[in-house]
């Protein structure tokens, strides 16, 4: 099972729902960066349990404690190493589970593929191996910063309610998080609450979109053929606890459109080669081409539910299976900093790559 992310800028999560302690080691970072334990948890917060009644009550302070890599405030150059402890564990929660695996949740195909699985929890498929990757993601975005580069994702949709009207160039992680389920228009962030909060009075979960805008990001990032920079977006959104679909710019919309419709074609902005539309979503050929780097993420229901539902244990027999343990009406809004994270970790892994090709036009 590979646990380990990235080329340049690598990232290894580590532990389980139910383990001691989860976190993540960081090898490639550059040195001189100034981190905290309070910068990465800032990001953490965004992304803990217990955040709002939208979220899942399990009481977890999520606290970060950098074992190593950074002295006096600056990176070393050398693996970071930041830990979170587990803090409230309930594996009776769990118990009925033991012989039944739960409808579209990993118990099955874990089982099948090692033979053995966590006792409780979700072990390695639990949301809380995000946790590293959030550690992680707060690092790349500090060290994008130096470049000038921001990410920000928001809810876009939940259910069949899509929010409208979003500036993707005004919006910030501060008028995000003022809402309880992270979006930015309060007309539909109101709505989506209500239609998670009916979900949730019956027992149920729902599904949602995240959006993500990353801006900053100058043109000649990413590399032709396997290495796309969309390519590897699409591989770290993909990753993500429950997350099922993924597309850039258009996206699916551009397979109803005529090339007339969809081409981007380049104007001159400020003394600078731009293009008029950004349906490509900010990148052309797998290369970034200076626009804002634009794409949604869609997050599955929650598979875990209250509601009865009849399924068979290991053994084909028929069972009624009710979920007890805590877990969120819907993903999508906590997952909202681990899109951000992984997108940070992408992008400072190709700026990384960058800097080692010899092309003196290059503004990294």
């Amino acid at each position: 099972m590979d646990n380990t992310f990235g080329t340049i800028y690598r990232t290894t999560t580590f532990g389980e729902s139910h383990s001691r302690g989860v976190g993540a080691v960081i090898d490639g970072c550059p040195s001189n960066v100034e981190i905290s334990e309070s910068l990465i948890q800032k990001q953490l917060d965004r992304r803990k349990p217990g955040l709002n009644k939208f979220t899942t009550q399990r009481g977890e302070s999520d606290t970060a404690i950098i074992l190593s890599g950074v002295e006096n405030g600056k990176t070393l150059g050398t693996p970071i190493a930041v830990a979170v402890m587990n803090i409230e564990f309930r594996p009776d929660d769990y118990k009925e589970f033991a012989n039944v695996p739960r409808p579209s949740h990993a118990d099955f195909t874990y089982k099948k593929k090692f033979s053995i699985s966590a006792s409780s929890g979700g072990g390695r498929a639990s949301a809380r191996e995000a946790i590293g990757r959030v550690i992680s993601g707060a690092v790349a975005q500090r060290v994008l910063k130096i470049f000038g580069i921001e990410i920000v994702a928001f809810v876009s949709r939940v259910g069949e309610i899509y929010a409208k009207n979003i500036d993707e160039n005004a919006i910030t992680q501060e008028i995000i998080d003022a809402s309880a389920v992270r979006c930015p228009n309060a007309e539909f962030s109101d709505l989506m609450e209500k239609e998670i909060e009916k979900v949730k009075s019956q027992k149920n979960s729902i599904g949602a979109v995240v959006s993500c805008v990353c801006r900053g990001v100058s043109a000649g990032l990413g590399n032709p053929v396997f290495d796309k920079i969309d390519a590897l977006l699409a591989q770290a959104m993909l990753s993500i606890p429950a997350a099922k679909g993924f597309e850039i710019g258009s996206g699916f919309s551009a397979s109803k459109m005529k090339g007339s419709e969809h081409n981007d074609v380049f104007v001159m902005k400020n003394g600078v080669l731009r293009t008029k539309t950004n349906n490509s979503g900010g990148v052309q050929g797998g290369i970034t081409n200076g626009e804002n780097i634009v794409f949604n993420v869609a997050f599955k229901p929650t598979a875990t539910i209250g509601l009865a539902q009849e399924t068979a244990d290991y053994s084909g027999n028929i069972v009624m299976l009710e979920g007890k343990g805590r877990h969120d009406p819907c993903v999508a809004v906590r997952a909202v900093p681990v899109v951000e994270a992984m997108a940070a970790m992408v992008i400072l892994d190709c700026l990384l790559r960058q800097r080692g090709i010899l092309n003196p036009d290059s503004p990294y």
